[in-house]
């Protein structure tokens, strides 16, 4: 690997009380909290440090694949719960097991939490779209910002606010609705946010059905942010598709962001067992 790749790769912290164990095998073994999963892993294509027999004696939960998108959760202990309080720092969100292998937090993004809380101050508004289960909106908001919530899918939504209620926190505006018909909204309206926050899917479908192809739209999308975001704001991406990479990314964001400061690396988080796995590309603009 050469100097350049080492360059481009941002090694993220993670929270306290979760772990990356170890990866590979197409796999990767996490704890959260006291609870230790395996799941899916297009992205860990090596071989793992530890066999699969000791993965299997520390794990309570593993997920299996049935079908391209969905699958189910085996309990190798019946006293694992089905949902579980999830510490990060001062913050508390509700895990659960899902029927797409996601348990309602992605602990790569800690350091991009980390770095909401340097840069937010009481009174900021900030927007957090593509918003899933809210852990972006409850670290903004216990930075006393005035937060603005967006995600399509209404169930998300309701999951978010039980999240805020475990917090402790209140306030959150909460939008059920499509992430581009908002911010195209907020730019007829002339709102201004000193912090945004969008972590788009590869594919999805909005509130009524609209298709949503990331590389299709991404250039629209931060072109519309730029209109939104306020000229000492920052602005944070995250993508994870095969088809937009660090390349494209950095020339819609010297088109749509000219004159900012710019980062554009890829996320990546190392195991315990020294395993490096990809967690997709991470624009920020400040």
């Amino acid at each position: 690997m050469s100097s350049k790749d080492f360059q481009e790769r941002l090694y993220g912290e993670k929270p306290a009380n979760y772990a990356l164990l170890d990866a590979g095998g197409g796999k990767k073994l996490e704890r959260f909290g006291n609870i230790v999963t395996i799941r899916p892993e297009v992205q860990a294509y090596f071989q793992s440090a530890h066999p699969f027999s000791k993965w299997n004696e520390m794990a309570d939960l593993e997920f299996h694949d049935k079908g391209s998108q969905k699958g189910f959760w085996k309990k190798r202990n019946e006293q694992t719960p089905d949902q579980w309080t999830f510490e990060v720092e001062q913050l508390s969100i509700e895990l659960r097991l899902t029927k797409f292998k996601h348990l309602g937090v992605f602990p790569e993004q800690f350091s991009n939490w980390e770095f909401i809380r340097q840069q937010l101050t009481p009174g900021d508004s900030f927007l957090n779209l593509f918003a899933y289960t809210g852990m972006a909106s409850l670290v903004a908001r216990s930075c006393g910002a005035e937060v603005t919530h967006v995600d399509s899918v209404k169930q998300l939504i309701s999951w978010s606010k039980h999240n805020m209620e475990l917090s402790g926190l209140d306030n959150i505006r909460w939008i059920a609705e499509d992430a581009v018909k908002f911010v195209l909204r907020a730019t007829k309206r002339g709102t201004l946010y000193q912090g945004i926050v969008l972590d788009p899917p590869a594919f999805g479908l909005g509130v009524k059905g609209e298709k949503w192809i990331l590389d299709q739209h991404l250039d629209a999308l931060l072109e519309a942010c730029s209109k939104i975001l306020a000229p000492n704001g920052f602005l944070i991406l995250n993508t994870y598709s095969p088809k937009v990479n660090l390349e494209f990314i950095r020339q819609l964001a010297n088109k749509h962001f000219r004159g900012r400061s710019l980062e554009v690396k890829e996320l990546w988080l190392r195991s315990d067992t020294d395993r490096d796995l990809f967690f997709g590309q991470v624009l920020r603009v400040n």
